[in-house]
């Protein structure tokens, strides 16, 4: 979970302020010590914590402070205030040249997850609108061009590549009359990493800059590496003059140094941040949500934008009609299930609502296997099973069982939980007989 120890740090320390009806100097002082303890253990750059700090400091010692009815709320908005603005306020887009293909070079250290992300970023720019062309110039890596190919005939994206050649500059300008003549509108060339910044490195980066003029030289950087991320972010901006930053990996660091100081020590924005393993897991860079999302506040329109993308309007139509007919049946749960799947993980889900406790859910292994488990069950039964489960008796699931690789008692559990549900359902759609009541995911 991003930024896990730093929300969690910050939510103890928020916690206690807010627990004082008056708070004085004194108090904010010891807060903002922890404040910076907590940004510090995240790996955030010291110069930066610094500055953060002094700017909180001085907001939070304000007569509006001290002299509110609610002071803990005040320091906490102020925080959440500094911090999007330590992560560049607003989110930047990408920028497209008004003569097409807009060309964009993909660079960073090896293993930071260029190649994927180049993927990503191509299929998001479809999404928009747009026709990418990807190119295969990392040519030292063993089997990077053979990943990119992978990768791009997943999403269905070209990808343009010279086998057994070593000329890079040669491989992009290649790539690039294929992009004119393709009429590609975006041109992502993947570019060659290494294990430490070096002068060949830079050499061959520079060359692709000045033979095909980029509109954009997107710096990707792996977040888990925290502090080195802020170094190695420094070097490529010095020698390349980065346009912006892609943050990867981001999921899976718990500090988050690298998120609040790149953009800081660069001067540049980032733009994206890589949020999981699938294809389609790269979000826009929001700052104000990625700070609502370190101090525990959610981010409900990040959980909104997903919920649009995954849910099809014209089936969300039709299950509207069939809730308010009672016509809900296991098939449709089966649909509803999917396309709340491609939403992302259940864990990521929950941590942009508001409200919800991160210690608790530490606690709480959420295994999206589970609900391949209950597709699973599902599929397993018969057309007339699905549309009417009332028929299954004691043979018909120990057959759902055996077809499904469960046991009978998740079967039952499957069609208690339906059952259950199909009544909240019903209650939904009658408000004024609605009743307070849980509803849990089937084996969790």
């Amino acid at each position: 979970m991003a930024f896990e120890s730093l929300a969690d740090k910050l939510s103890q320390t928020f916690k206690r302020l807010r627990g004082k009806g008056k708070l004085n100097e004194s108090d904010i002082k010891a807060a903002m010590r922890e404040v910076k303890l907590a940004l510090l253990e995240a790996d955030v750059n010291f110069k930066i914590v610094k500055q953060f700090i002094a700017s909180v400091s001085e907001r939070a010692v304000g007569a509006e402070v001290l002299e509110s009815l609610t002071p803990g709320q005040h320091v906490v908005k102020i925080v959440k205030e500094e911090l999007t603005k330590l992560m560049g306020e607003e989110p930047v887009k990408l920028t497209f040249s008004p003569n097409p293909p807009s060309v964009y070079m993909l660079v960073g250290l090896q293993g930071a997850g260029k190649t994927t992300t180049c993927a990503k970023l191509a299929g998001l720019l479809r999404k928009e609108g747009k026709r990418p062309l990807l190119a295969a110039c990392d040519v030292y890596r063993p089997a990077a061009v053979k990943q990119l190919q992978v990768v791009g005939g997943q999403l269905g994206i070209e990808v343009y590549a010279e086998e057994g050649s070593t000329d890079v500059v040669g491989i992009a300008k290649n790539a690039l009359r294929r992009a004119k003549s393709n009429l590609n509108d975006v041109l992502l060339i993947d570019t060659a990493g290494r294990l430490h910044v070096d002068e060949q490195l830079m050499d061959e980066l520079l060359q692709l800059k000045e033979q095909l003029k980029p509109q954009e030289i997107l710096l990707t950087v792996d977040a888990m590496t925290g502090q080195d991320a802020v170094n190695v972010a420094e070097s490529f901006h010095e020698k390349l003059d980065i346009d912006a930053v892609i943050l990867t990996k981001l999921d899976g660091d718990t500090r988050g140094g690298a998120a609040l100081s790149v953009r800081a020590v660069t001067g540049r924005p980032i733009k994206y941040a890589g949020m999981g393993e699938k294809l389609s897991d790269l979000e826009v860079f929001y700052p104000d949500r990625m700070a609502s999302r370190i101090l525990g506040m959610g981010d409900v329109l990040t959980l909104i934008e997903k919920a649009e993308q995954a849910f099809d309007e014209k089936k969300a139509q039709e299950m509207e009609e069939k809730l308010r007919t009672e016509r809900f049946t296991l098939n449709d749960f089966l649909d509803q299930m999917d396309q709340m799947k491609d939403m992302g993980p259940l864990s990521s889900i929950l941590e942009m609502m508001p409200g919800v406790d991160k210690k608790k859910l530490a606690g709480v292994e959420i295994d999206d296997k589970q609900l391949d488990r209950v597709g699973a069950i599902i599929k397993s039964m018969t057309a007339e099973e699905r549309e009417n489960p009332g028929i299954i008796n004691s043979s018909r699931k120990q057959r759902i069982a055996n077809g499904s690789g469960v046991k009978v008692s998740d079967v039952n559990a499957l069609l208690k939980q339906f059952d259950q549900m199909r009544k909240m359902m019903k209650q939904f759609s009658n408000p004024k007989k609605m009743k307070r009541g849980k509803m849990k995911f089937p084996f969790m």
